[in-house]
């Protein structure tokens, strides 16, 4: 099934086109359908034709902008005629059929003309175009028949899209309300569990029915009405996880007036809601929306803004829904030069090289898929890799000026790193972590400094001592024998090259690791000397390990 929104001035014969087409009353929601002579059903919502109609317009047309644009012969191009299309033209509706109605009653060329030449400049340009008389029922079956080509030419949706469903119909009673939209895309089950916006509350689908009958499931596009067991207001149906509930969006703005010279107090038109704005511009054609109730929203979506005094429209594209703050000198005009180079439907690519790191859920919220070449540096992250490349070199530099100020205990703990580099998770800096750069202990090493061959020598002669009995710590007359004492032992230290504990225990590096493993296989809690036993160790040996663990944060002392 498609939908198609009916447009044009009051008294043009919209609804009595569409009781023609379908035998229905299109005040009936989620009846006026008709099927056409392929077999293909279409929908339609019908809106009306006064002075105040425009937002009608935009609720009916905003979730699929399909329209039949409807002129009288015998009036021809009116102003409602002209405010609607403009409005439909910012929506970016693009397909569509001109019917020129009471065609019995007047020759309809000249009204198919004045329509024609509004119809040039817009999306709408080259539609085909039809005289009709619902009285008469002259040109009604070529009018159905224009609508089967334009149904058969509509892109199909993807059954398996996330489902947003924008309320234009609902009723409530008893913790159960019946509403009814039009689904773009994606599939509705009885059921389902979705979101009820604004709230974001859990809203069970009780009931599915589309053209006039129950249904288990139901694939955009369709008008549908549902069953769902909900409280409070509900604007929209979304499926959860699947979309970025904001109150904050950068836009571009892609029709009429310049971004400076709109109102800063305007109508956000999207799907079938209609909510307050307040607009900062940024740009010359992009600018903040700040929303006063929460939407959900992708990069990329597509609508309205409206100024209800002037009955100004402008048509704009969403370059972003999670915007950064603007709170320093200069950052307006920087995200404007920012957003100046970002196309009007931002993919993955430049959303992730915005944000530098995501994670991958947080893309899909934003309705964007991965980037090829994106790193995947730990379980559930995506980084863009200019910006992981500029990491890593930060972070050696990082590891350089720390080495440089605190020689005595050189290596950068991850939670410093991770706060200078404003990652979000130790992980991260972790996986940032690479050669000559090394983690030990919770900690960042630097690149290790060439050993002179004599220290080379001795911290040979010690590997040889510990190779049987990795925890047999030598004593300190074994220690100066080798020549690791003083100045000597502690560059061996700073090279990496021995792992230095109180107490004087100096063992090979790996050596707090190996423990903990066979540490771990213990009953727990245990005690030193049990340890000890375990390692085997020295019981001055096992202290001076289990403290190393206990600040490195991989034990805990209990104390009876």
């Amino acid at each position: 099934m498609h939908v198609v929104t009916t447009a044009g001035h009051a008294g043009h014969g919209k609804s009595a086109l569409v009781r023609a087409l379908t035998g229905g009353d299109p005040g009936e929601p989620g009846h006026a359908w008709t099927e056409l002579p392929s077999g293909r059903r279409l929908a339609f919502v019908d809106v009306p034709g006064h002075e105040r109609s425009v937002p009608a317009v935009l609720a009916g047309a905003g979730p699929v902008p399909v329209v039949l644009l409807a002129v009288a012969a015998d009036e021809g191009w009116r102003p409602r005629s002209e405010e609607h299309l403009a409005a439909l033209d910012a929506l970016g509706a693009r397909h569509g059929v001109l019917a020129v109605t009471r065609s019995d009653v007047a020759d309809p060329r000249l009204a198919l003309r004045q329509a024609r030449e509004r119809l040039a400049g817009t999306g709408l340009r080259g539609v085909e175009a039809v005289a009709v008389s619902a009285a008469t029922g002259a040109g009604m079956d070529e009018l159905a028949a224009a609508l089967d080509r334009l149904a058969a030419r509509l892109p199909i949706p993807d059954p398996a899209a996330p489902v947003r469903l924008w309320i234009d119909r609902a009723e409530t009673a008893g913790g159960l309300a019946v509403v009814t939209g039009t689904l773009g895309a994606g599939t509705i089950r009885a059921g389902d569990e979705l979101l009820a916006m604004p709230a974001g509350e859990p809203a069970r689908v009780e009931a599915v029915e589309s053209a006039g009958e129950p249904r288990q499931a139901v694939e955009g596009v369709s008008r549908v009405t549902l069953t769902v067991r909900a409280s409070g207001t509900v604007t929209a149906l979304v499926s959860p996880g699947r979309w970025a509930h904001t109150t904050c969006v950068d836009v571009r703005t892609r029709f009429g007036e310049a971004s400076g010279r709109l109102a800063r107090q305007m109508t956000l038109h999207i799907g079938a809601a209609a909510v307050a704005v307040r607009l900062r511009p940024l740009g010359p054609d992009t600018a903040r929306l700040t929303l006063n109730t929460r939407l959900p929203l992708h990069v990329g979506d597509t609508a309205l803004l409206r100024d209800p005094a002037r009955g100004s429209v402008a048509g704009i594209s969403v370059l972003d829904v999670r915007p950064p703050p603007l709170v320093r000198q200069g950052a307006a005009a920087a995200r404007a030069r920012e957003l100046a180079s970002w196309p009007d439907r931002p993919d993955g690519a430049v959303i992730l090289r915005r944000h530098g790191v995501l994670r991958r859920s947080e893309l899909d919220l934003m309705g964007c898929a991965p980037p090829a070449d994106a790193v995947e540096p730990d379980d559930g992250w995506l980084a863009d890799p200019a910006h992981w490349e500029a990491l890593r070199a930060r972070l050696a530099a990082e590891a350089a000026a720390h080495a440089a100020a605190a020689p005595d205990a050189p290596a950068v703990p991850l939670e410093t790193v991770r706060l200078r580099l404003g990652l979000p998770s130790r992980r991260l800096a972790a996986a940032l972590v690479g050669p000559p750069l090394r983690v030990e202990g919770g900690r960042v090493h630097g690149a290790v400094p060439a050993l002179p061959p004599a220290l080379e020598a001795a911290v040979e002669r010690l590997r040889a001592d510990l190779a049987r009995a990795p925890f047999d710590a030598p004593p300190p007359e074994r220690l100066a024998e080798l020549g690791l004492t003083g100045g000597a032992l502690a560059a061996a230290e700073r090279a990496g090259a021995v792992l230095r504990l109180g107490d004087g225990v100096v063992l090979l590096p790996g050596a707090d690791r190996e423990a903990l493993r066979l540490l771990s296989a213990l009953p727990q809690p245990f005690t030193p000397r049990q340890a000890a036993d375990a390692l085997p160790a020295s019981r001055r040996v096992a202290v001076a390990l289990l403290r190393h663990l206990d600040r490195l944060g991989l034990t805990a002392r209990r104390t009876s």
